[in-house]
């Protein structure tokens, strides 16, 4: 009923005639006429003055006039947007993420995704987050994945979430009862961390620095799933966000406690794109299917 009145209200002005605008319409002018005075009626105002030569809209007819158009005029672009998605059949889509989001959400994501665009040919790679950014900025990368560090100016954000830091334990390790750990509380403990972290370049070492307890890594590795392992064999405590043990968190095989380091604890994640290129359905509709596996996440407790 809406989306009547709006075509009919937006004709009879352009033409100010409720006769020519029924013709333009190809329906009676009564039922032109009797949908615009039930609107008034709702209103409680007149948004045209009859005149024996026409209509004219009155300066609440004006305002609704403009709220109308824009309507319509959103309306004929989500149209163009359902369509140019409904057409879409083949292409590919490059996606450089760290390798948490790799594990954790991008697998189910994707199968969504398929699910609508089937013949969508997709890439995985993992990197760094420094390099992941980069990835995005030169182009190389449709969509990345990675933390919000140093922003390029060439990469536009469609969605982020928090993504605090913590520390990963097996249920049964000393930390587990812990409601939140400081990095004094870790530092006898041996970590097992990023392999970027050799190079003392990582997020975290970036962050505690400055700081007087050192951390002692007795694991580094650039792939989750060997960090997953050596915790749940005891073999070290990861320091980490939820989103790669997410499952294993769930199932209560293994607990995140909340690390109190400034720095850390307000870490964000973002899905990246080019800010210099445009974006199409097929890459927005991706970064809306995994954008939402993401919020969907508790990852702060």
């Amino acid at each position: 009923m809406h989306s009547i009145f709006l075509k009919y209200f937006d004709e009879v002005a352009r033409h100010g005639s409720i006769r020519k605008a029924s013709t333009v319409l190809n329906v009676s002018s009564t039922s032109v006429n009797r949908k615009i005075l039930s609107v008034e009626k709702q209103l409680g105002v007149a948004v045209f003055d009859r005149t024996p030569e026409g209509v004219e809209l009155t300066s609440i007819g004006s305002i609704l006039l403009e709220h109308c158009r824009k309507t319509l005029h959103d309306y004929e672009r989500t149209k163009i947007l359902i369509d140019d998605l409904r057409d879409l059949r083949t292409g590919h889509i490059n996606i450089e993420t760290i390798d948490s989001v790799a594990y954790g959400i991008l697998p189910q994501a994707l199968q969504q995704f398929s699910q609508s665009f089937p013949d969508i040919s997709i890439s995985v790679t993992t990197a760094q987050p420094d390099e992941v950014m980069k990835s995005v900025a030169n182009g190389e990368t449709d969509v990345g994945i990675t933390f919000m560090i140093d922003m390029h100016p060439d990469v536009r954000v469609m969605s982020e979430k928090s993504a605090p830091f913590g520390v990963i334990v097996r249920r049964d390790h000393p930390l587990a009862e812990r409601n939140s750990v400081t990095i004094d509380d870790i530092s006898t403990y041996r970590l097992v961390r990023t392999i970027d972290a050799r190079g003392r370049n990582s997020i975290i070492d970036q962050v505690v620095s400055t700081l007087a307890s050192p951390l002692s890594t007795h694991i580094f590795t650039n792939t989750l799933f060997i960090a997953k392992q050596m915790i749940l064999d005891n073999q070290g405590i990861g320091l980490y966000t939820k989103i790669g043990f997410f499952k294993e968190i769930e199932a209560d095989e293994l607990k995140f406690i909340p690390l109190i380091q400034e720095g850390l604890n307000d870490m964000r994640i973002a899905m990246l794109v080019s800010a210099t290129t445009g974006i199409d359905p097929a890459k927005r509709h991706l970064c809306d299917v995994v954008g939402r596996s993401i919020r969907l996440m508790r990852l702060d407790s």
